[in-house]
Parts: structure tokens; C-alpha cells; sequence
């Protein structure tokens, strides 16, 4: 487990979309062998994209040969409603860089049966060669996905029921209406971020201080679904200054001290 601290949410942003520039330029992706990538969305990310895009437009990385899976969909949302995850990723990020549509996956909220849309996005998952690159962000309580606190930590994509404080949250992209907030979404499950090559979680703010500490100092919990990815083979979380509020000097001190090693994984390769 590697923790990378910058000072500010920008520099954050900038050295996690070097890392993912880095990662498909060394993969070296083609028409025959696709760079998979797992997405997420919310306001963390926001940055990181806006980053690739500059990237994309300054010739510095493409996204010809990138598949790509994202985390999480509402159930009940048309696809084009401003809300549903689908128009967040196409306005925010896709319509703006050299991506195949067809490479695109979504979670279909309006599937005929969810249930078996979730196991075709684990199947189509498994076609892909599985993801290399899988970039989560989380909520105050620790969740990652729509994995909310008590999910099992071997849960594969399915139906979950959100928690009344994630819909609250939620409520003011919906003009302060519960009743317009869905109360169901399609996520990816614990395990399926777990079985991909690398994870890189995205933390930004005080408010997600004492879920950084839970999901580094403490053990592994179902109640912080992140702490998962302290048994991942590869995880790497990016935070800014404002989320170690809740850290230990100490554990802050020994991370600051590698960030010599963490730049190495984002310089331009040779």
C-alpha cells in the first residue's frame, strides 16, 4: 500500500492524470490489446479528467485503444437525464477525447433485469482481460462505489439499496428533493475493484479525513469498505493535505518521506 500526499485537491488531480498517462503510454495499447480502465465518477475525479483532456488535446496521450468500466449507475434514471452517471461521463470526460463509444461501458440503470445487467458487466470484465487500472474515489463514510458501510467485501457488481444518508447527500443534485433522488443504484462490488491489476483511490478534503484513517491505520472493516484495499497487491491512494487531518504525524511524516519514489511514477517515460 503506498499513500501520496500532495498540498492542494490541483496537485492531486495533475499527479493522478499522470499516473494514468503513464500507465496506458507504458502499456503500450492496440487495436489487438486494449488498456482497460476503470472509472468513477463525483466531484474527486473532476480535476483528473479535466487533466487527461489537456493531455489528449496536447498530444500527449490517446484513448483510441482504452476500454473502459465505470463504477456505478443509477437505477430509474434515463440515460440522458443531467443526473445519471452516463451524461456525467460523456460531458465531463468522453465526448471530450479520441474514445471508441463502443469501448465505453456503463451500468444500464433501466435494464429490463438488473440483475442480469450486473453479470454481464462482470462478464464483459472477464472478455476485457480484466482491468488494469481501476481509480475510485470515496464518501465520508468510507464507502467506495455505491459499496456502502456493512457491503461485503467479496461482492461482485449487483442491485444495492442506498443508505438514507447517501440519499440526503445526493439531494442537492436534485434541487433539494428527496423524493426525485433514486433510491437504488448498479455497482461494481468490492471484490470486482479488488481483482483488478492496480487501484488507485482518489481522497480529497477534511471532510474525508477520518476515512483516510480508517482505511490506513486501522484493520480491515465491512463498515469502511475502502480499509479493503489494504490486502490489494497494488493500491496506491492519492490524497491532499487537508484529508490527513486524522492521521498519525508519524504516518504522514514516512509517506511525505517517499514522495522522491512516487514521482518516479509519473515522469514521461524515456
Amino acid at each position: 500500500m503506498r499513500l501520496v500526499i500532495h498540498d492542494t485537491y490541483d496537485q492531486v488531480s495533475i499527479w493522478a492524470a499522470k499516473y494514468v498517462r503513464r500507465h496506458i503510454l507504458d502499456f503500450n495499447p492496440g487495436p489487438d490489446r486494449l488498456f482497460t480502465l476503470g472509472l468513477p465518477t463525483g466531484s474527486t475525479p473532476l480535476g483528473m479528467y479535466k487533466k487527461l483532456i489537456e493531455f489528449y488535446k496536447a498530444g500527449k496521450v490517446s484513448f483510441k485503444y482504452v476500454k473502459t468500466f465505470n463504477m456505478d449507475e443509477y437505477v430509474g434514471l434515463e440515460r440522458n437525464h443531467p443526473e445519471s452517471y452516463h451524461t456525467f461521463m460523456w460531458e465531463n470526460f468522453f465526448k471530450h477525447i479520441d474514445i471508441n463509444p463502443e469501448n465505453v461501458h456503463i451500468l444500464d440503470g433501466n435494464a429490463p433485469d438488473l440483475v442480469q445487467e450486473c453479470n454481464n458487466f462482470e462478464t464483459k470484465i472477464l472478455a476485457a482481460g480484466g482491468i488494469q487500472l481501476f481509480i475510485g474515489g470515496i464518501g465520508p463514510d468510507g464507502h467506495i462505489a455505491f459499496n456502502e458501510p456493512g457491503s461485503s467485501l467479496v461482492s461482485r457488481t449487483r442491485v444495492k439499496t442506498l443508505a438514507q444518508e447517501t440519499i440526503q447527500a445526493n439531494a442537492r443534485f436534485f434541487g433539494g428533493d428527496l423524493s426525485k433522488v433514486p433510491t437504488q443504484a448498479l455497482t461494481v462490488g468490492v471484490g470486482t475493484v479488488m481483482d483488478a491489476k492496480e487501484v488507485m483511490i482518489l481522497i480529497t478534503g477534511a471532510h474525508k479525513a477520518f476515512a483516510l484513517h480508517k482505511a490506513i491505520e486501522e484493520g480491515v472493516c465491512h463498515m469502511w469498505t475502502v480499509s479493503a484495499f489494504q490486502q490489494h497487491p497494488s493500491t496506491i491512494f492519492v490524497c491532499d493535505e487537508d484529508a490527513t487531518n486524522e492521521l498519525r504525524v508519524r504516518t504522514v511524516k514516512y509517506f511525505k518521506g517517499l514522495m522522491h519514489v512516487h514521482n518516479k511514477l509519473v515522469e514521461d517515460p524515456e
